[in-house]
This record gives structure tokens, sequence and C-alpha cells, in this order.
């Protein structure tokens, strides 16, 4: 992709950034430092790789759910501020019609 001084200007506008033409120009070379790897790595076939959700494949502890909070005097204080609270549950209003 081609980039000229301009349009780094023109960014730099945009985004409310002053910068001389050095700096224009240093950013342009960058830029298009950035731009050509990115055209490297859109040439590499990735046919058939699946996606990760991580660089290594870990897998986090998981914990048993239980409940911690074994005081129902509690739960009563926090549901005294509540806007609506039926049968020991908040109540929001519906949000899909």
């Amino acid at each position: 992709m081609a980039l000229s001084v301009d349009d780094v200007q023109r960014a730099a506008h945009l985004a409310r950034i002053e910068i001389t033409a050095a700096e224009a120009f240093d950013v342009q070379n960058k830029l298009e430092g950035v731009f050509r790897l990115i055209e490297r790595m859109r040439a590499v076939d990735t046919t058939g790789i699946v996606p990760m959700s991580h660089a290594q494949d870990v897998m986090l502890p998981l914990r048993e759910d239980h409940m911690s909070e074994s005081d129902p005097h509690k739960r009563d204080l926090y549901q005294r501020n509540a806007p609506a609270v039926e049968d020991g549950l908040y109540l929001v209003p519906k949000v899909i019609e």
C-alpha cells in the first residue's frame, strides 16, 4: 500500500497531533515497513491451520463453583439498596422486546 507524506500529515491532523515534515517522513517510512510486514504475513498459506486462543497450549486450572457467602443477613443488607427485589432476587427492567 502506497502511503504519501500528505496521508501521514492528514492522519496526524485528524488525530490532533502536531508533526513536522521531517517527522511525517519518518512516520511514513515506519508505516510502510508495517504495511510490508502485513503483506508478507498475508502471503503465508494458512489453509487448514486452526486458530489459537493463546500462543501457548495452556489450560487454566478450574476450581469448583460453590457459594462463598454463607450469611443470609448480608444478602438482605445488600438488597435493601436495590430498587426492586422479590424472593431474594434482584428485579431488572425488561430490555428485549
